[in-house]
Order: structure tokens, then C-alpha cells, then sequence
């Protein structure tokens, strides 16, 4: 399991020193994602973000784009396990921002403010992680940290708000919800109801050969 761990304090640096930083990051990518340092000073790049949400998102069609919210053409559905995604950001991009920008990105209708972002960092064979502050720079993480993942990596989650605060959701957040438990435990009732018949029969030819007249 992930262990929370208190957060660094950020020395930001010089123009000079980011320009050897981006330096020495592009020359260690391997995937063709660098970073670009700009006149003003602003530098822009890439971060990945591995979604890793407990609960299902309500997502909007395209269609229904510039509509009024929680129209019929929303859909409520759990993300695939280790789904990532890959967002080009600036310096100046705090984490709210990249929040807003993900779920955007992909339709998402939910408040972004059920989200969090988190760092993952990998030390001594341990991992740790770190919910981020909304004023955060994500890319500035990612420069100082350099590019591999394996020394930083980003997630998004869920608020950790111990029980879930269901009077946030919308009403129909809530029947979407309900739709999809509906459907996993008819599932999962199918399921056992095939397992037992399957046990039964077992039993059944077993009793069969036991108790036949010779």
C-alpha cells in the first residue's frame, strides 16, 4: 500500500537554472516528450496522469456539449484499471488547472472538485504518495524530478473523505449509480446462480452413483 507522506518544501528556481534543468531533461527523455522554455520565461511540456478512481464518472457526449449540465446524454461508467493520460501543460498550470483540463479532455461532467491529485514518488523500495495543493505546478514537479516515471509519477483520484458524501452528487449522478449497482448485482447473481446449478449437478450424479441398484 501507498504510505502518505508529508510534503517537501519547493526551493524554486532561477532562469538560469531552469534552462539547465530543461536542458538536462530533454536529454534524458526517451519518448519524444520534451519540454520548451520560452522567451518570457515560461516553459511548457507533458505530464502523465494514471486515473485511479474508485467510484464510476458521469461522462457528456459530445453532442451535448454547451447544454445545461446532467442532460439525458450523460453516461455513468468505472474507468479501466491503470487507464493514463497524457496532458501538454505550462509552467504557470496549477493543479486545480490540470484537474479542470483532464476531466474536460474527456467529457467528464462531474465537479472537479471531487478530485485530487496526488505524487507518486519510489524510494528504498518503498512508494510514497502526496495529495498536491490546489496552487501547485505540476510541470515544475516534473522538471526538478526529470522524466522518468519511476522517480515521479502523478495520479488522479477521489477525494479521501473517509465515507462518501452522497448529498455532493446530482440527482441524476445518483440514479446513474444506482443503474450500474443494479447491473453488477444481477451480474454477480448470474454467476452464482451457475456456480451452484453446476454443484448441484455434481452432486447429483454423485448421489446417482451411489444409491444405483445392482
Amino acid at each position: 500500500k501507498d504510505v502518505q507522506k508529508e510534503r517537501e518544501p519547493h526551493a524554486y528556481l532561477s532562469k538560469e537554472e531552469v534552462k539547465e534543468k530543461i536542458q538536462s531533461y530533454n536529454s534524458s527523455v526517451t519518448d519524444k516528450l520534451k519540454m520548451t522554455l520560452n522567451a518570457n520565461g515560461i516553459y511548457t511540456g507533458f505530464i502523465k496522469v494514471q486515473m485511479e478512481l474508485c467510484r464510476p464518472i458521469t461522462v457528456q457526449s459530445s453532442q451535448s456539449q454547451g447544454r445545461c449540465p446532467h442532460s439525458n446524454n450523460e453516461t455513468a461508467f468505472y474507468l479501466p484499471e491503470g487507464c493514463m493520460n497524457t496532458l501538454h501543460i505550462s509552467s504557470t498550470n496549477t493543479v486545480r488547472e490540470v484537474i479542470e483540463a483532464l476531466l474536460k479532455k474527456f467529457f467528464v461532467a462531474d465537479n472537479p472538485a471531487k478530485f485530487a491529485l496526488y505524487k507518486r514518488c519510489h524510494k528504498e523500495d518503498q512508494v510514497y504518495t502526496c495529495k498536491l495543493s490546489d496552487r501547485e505546478h505540476p510541470l515544475y514537479l516534473r522538471l526538478v524530478a526529470g522524466p522518468k516515471t519511476e522517480m515521479l509519477s502523478f495520479v488522479l483520484r477521489e477525494h479521501e473523505t473517509g465515507e462518501v458524501m452522497w448529498e455532493a452528487f446530482t440527482i441524476p449522478e445518483l440514479q446513474n449509480f444506482l443503474r450500474i449497482l443494479d447491473k453488477e448485482e444481477n451480474e454477480q447473481l448470474q454467476i452464482l446462480k451457475k456456480r451452484y446449478a453446476a454443484y448441484r449437478d455434481k452432486l447429483e450424479e454423485a448421489l446417482g452413483g451411489v444409491w444405483k441398484p445392482g
